[in-house]
């Protein structure tokens, strides 16, 4: 269940106690001090021991341990509660899949749970690590370093889908599209990936706005450090980038399919259109094959000679014509 748990004594990392209450306790006295837990996909009866010695609120804690929630901020009595969404794009399934990423802001605590495979945090620590000015920061430099590359990975995917989508786009347009009939379904499957990129862009701009300090006058958020809102400013400015990305991509990729299934019904109009060409053709021998063989006495030059040669030449003829007036206008 805890994957690490260290002491921070300014900027610097000291192996902490076994026994949490302790460790905290021992972060608390010395006042420039905090705890940072990190947890993975723990089950109730496992995080029951955290919530108990750091106080966290039942409802936080029901949905950390749940899962399944939206990017989010709530400001508790003892506690700061922060929901992430790390996206991680698979280069051999063309798809995005997303994590679940909680954190615990409190009085020299700082408690971070995960769930799924996606966004491990073990290279964000080495970096804070050696970082102790950033450090001395506290449990905010731990959330703005797990935002900060949180937001960064979604930059990364986002490229990630630019490629693809010009990857379809030429598949589209292509002049020889092989795939056509699968087209669609990649096409429809590609949208998929990017409303699920979305839901986990989308509701994060307005917990970064709050950490950032825009629009709010008076005290910033409880348990954030104030110097700290410059830097969630740059990773709120990061994150309009991409929420922008997505929606161009969402709107491109409308378009792509609108102009996907104009091309099937031209391509599909040509074929009606050649199909209708050859039935024509076709009509007028049948025609007149059908005027003589209707067996009647009195028909014109039906004892002549040459009778036969000359309705076939007719029937040849006809069908020449025919052919050449379709082909001009583009029918065959």
């Amino acid at each position: 269940m805890i994957v690490d748990c260290a002491i921070y004594r300014d900027g610097h990392r000291t192996e902490g106690p076994e026994d949490l209450s302790d460790a905290l306790d021992a972060a608390r006295a010395s006042g420039n001090a905090f705890v940072w837990i990190g947890l993975y996909e723990p089950t109730e009866r496992e995080f029951d021991l955290v919530t108990e010695e750091f106080g966290l609120h039942p409802l936080a804690v029901e949905d950390a341990l749940k899962a399944h929630q939206r990017p989010k901020l709530e400001v508790y009595d003892d506690s700061l509660f922060v929901v992430l969404k790390p996206v991680t794009y698979e280069p051999d399934s063309d798809a995005v899949s997303s994590g679940e990423l909680m954190l615990f802001l409190g009085d020299s605590f700082v408690v971070t749970v995960r769930h799924g495979e996606g966004s491990p945090l073990k290279a964000v620590r080495r970096r804070l690590e050696q970082d102790p000015d950033m450090m001395r920061l506290g449990p905010t430099a731990v959330l703005y370093s797990i935002a900060d590359d949180t937001v960064d990975h979604y930059l990364e995917v986002a490229t990630e889908l630019q490629t693809d989508l010009e990857e379809v786009e030429a598949e589209v347009f292509s002049p020889n599209d092989g795939g056509s009939r699968h087209t669609a379904s990649r096409i429809y499957t590609f949208k998929r990936q990017i409303l699920e990129f979305r839901r986990a862009t989308g509701p994060l701009a307005v917990p970064l706005s709050r950490l950032a300090g825009s629009g709010v006058s008076g005290p910033g958020v409880p348990f954030v450090h104030d110097k700290a809102q410059p830097f969630f400013r740059d990773v709120s400015d990061h994150l309009t980038r991409v929420n922008e990305s997505v929606e161009g991509l969402d709107r491109l990729v409308s378009d792509v399919l609108s102009a996907h299934l104009a091309q099937m019904s031209v391509r599909q109009n040509d074929d009606m259109r050649k199909i209708s060409a050859w039935a024509a053709m076709a009509a007028v021998p049948t025609m007149i094959a059908g005027i003589y063989g209707m067996n009647f006495d009195h028909m014109p030059e039906l004892h002549w000679v040459w009778a036969y040669p000359a309705v076939i030449l007719l029937m040849a003829v006809l069908e020449v014509l025919l052919f050449r007036l379709f082909k001009r206008r583009g029918w065959l």
